[in-house]
């Protein structure tokens, strides 16, 4: 029967006082702690599954309370999602769902968040992302992707990054609907996905990243992405989920 592993990891890095990213990965979330280590969970195709990444936005109260609204929403609404348009609405209600906890509440004002993920179908996946958080696809020939569209200024000349987001879920700008970017791809044995926040994809570049996956499995790759980001001085929380569709269980 084929199959989905996801193997999964959080960390606070090493400049962080707390962890505000948070995980969803099917019914399980993972919100603003800690794994030691990569943990791999296997799933069955048949049933829509969501992984997701949400960071909380840094400098702003209540990112990590942001985060974790983010994903349980995306836990309870994943077995319901099957097309562009309801992974869209379920993103304005997550979206929503942070105004509103915020709302009278002086000390989560302006707290916000960023996701990016996966719904995974019997015949195709589906990307989706609002903020910088992302999401990459490996080719047959090994070749990293992004298929993520980063809400966030050109970096400044000199500069390989930005810290900057133009539309996250919440925030200071007050309510409004936010225009999630999704796309869609056919599923093929052997394809590989990462999931991950900027803590990961700040400090370590994409030729990186995709030498680490042409060479190690699943475990190991996470293990030595999480690695590269603390030997670059893990400056963010650092979430990744790497996606792998299987051929037999």
């Amino acid at each position: 029967m084929p199959y989905i592993a996801v193997t999964a990891l959080s960390h606070v890095g090493l400049v962080r006082d707390h962890n505000e990213d948070s995980l969803v990965v099917g019914p399980w979330t993972l919100c603003g702690t800690v794994t030691q280590n990569p943990q791999t969970l296997l799933f069955p195709f048949g049933r829509p599954l969501v992984v997701a990444v949400a960071d909380g936005l840094g400098g702003q109260p209540g990112g990590e309370v942001a985060s974790a609204l983010v994903v349980n929403e995306l836990a309870a609404l994943g077995p319901s999602l099957d097309d562009t348009q309801s992974v869209g609405d379920a993103l304005n209600l997550c979206n929503r769902a942070v105004y509103s906890a915020a709302e009278g509440r002086p000390d989560l004002a302006a707290m916000g968040t960023t996701v990016a993920g996966t719904l995974l179908l019997p015949e195709s996946l589906l990307a989706f992302n609002v903020g910088d958080s992302k999401v990459f696809r490996t080719g047959p020939d090994g070749a990293l992707r992004q298929v993520s569209v980063d809400d966030s200024p050109p970096p400044a000349p000199g500069h390989r990054t930005t810290s900057a987001v133009t539309q996250v879920l919440g925030g200071s700008r007050g309510y409004e609907d936010v225009t999630p970017h999704l796309a869609s791809f056919t599923l093929s044995e052997g394809d590989r996905y990462l999931v991950c926040s900027d803590g990961l994809t700040d400090p370590v570049p994409d030729e990186e990243i995709e030498a680490v996956l042409r060479v190690h499995d699943d475990g190991r790759a996470a293990f030595e992405l999480w690695k590269a980001a603390i030997d670059a001085g893990g400056p963010d929380n650092i979430t990744l989920a790497l996606i792998r569709i299987g051929d037999t269980l």
